[in-house]
């Protein structure tokens, strides 16, 4: 468990707030880091081919069920290869981007990865950016579809149970549209501190990581 993995799926590049933050972890990090970017590089959504090569005898896959299961492989070695983790999952229509889900779905085979997790408690961070604003108070509070499901996917002791720390950069189109330009202060604000949050968390991960 040598490395950071890094796990990114806004299609927005340099300019997707969620890496924007996630560069702030990276700044604090001092070590390697494997970097897999679905938005450049998506995974292929879970196939038929996919699931029943997880409970077919390798000796008798099939070409397709050989080759899904090669791809899984790889990426549950990547995944628990690693110390920590950092995930870029911004909201998308109110739930995570589809790369995503579909990363998810590939390394999340029973016995391998949960029931048991070989990773369980390890440090994860969960960074997701967002247009408006979620949380209590707010007229979309309760329609956050993103951090309650990927917090249990990640963190829930009966999957891959890690332990999930999560920064949530709010009201990011408040820049780009005039009607929300009275909240502009509030958005300056949580990206601050989303910044902060991202340096705090590095630090304390590298450090007890590297005990």
């Amino acid at each position: 468990m040598s490395y950071l993995l890094y796990i990114d799926s806004s299609a927005l590049g340099e300019a997707s707030v969620s890496r924007q933050v996630a560069q702030s972890f990276l700044e604090g990090w001092d070590g390697k880091v494997v970097h897999r970017d679905l938005a450049a590089a998506p995974v292929p959504h879970l196939s038929a081919a996919g699931i029943t090569a997880r409970v077919t005898d390798p000796a008798h896959h099939t070409d397709e069920q050989a080759a899904a299961a090669a791809l899984q492989d790889e990426l549950i070695k990547e995944f628990l290869g690693a110390r920590a983790y950092l995930f870029t999952v911004p909201m998308y229509n109110l739930s995570m981007p589809s790369v995503f889900k579909a990363w998810l779905d590939q390394i999340i085979v029973f016995g391998r990865t949960f029931r048991p997790s070989p990773a369980a408690g390890r440090p994860a961070v969960l960074i997701s950016a967002r247009g408006g604003s979620y949380g209590p108070g707010a007229p979309n509070h309760g329609f956050d579809y993103v951090v309650p499901t990927t917090e249990a996917v990640l963190g829930r002791e009966e999957l891959l149970g890690l332990d999930v720390a999560t920064v949530v950069p709010e009201l990011t189109m408040a820049p780009h549209t005039p009607s929300l330009a009275e909240l502009l202060p509030m958005h300056e604000a949580s990206m601050a501190d989303a910044h902060d949050r991202a340096r705090e968390f590095a630090a304390t991960i590298a450090t007890a990581t590297a005990a």
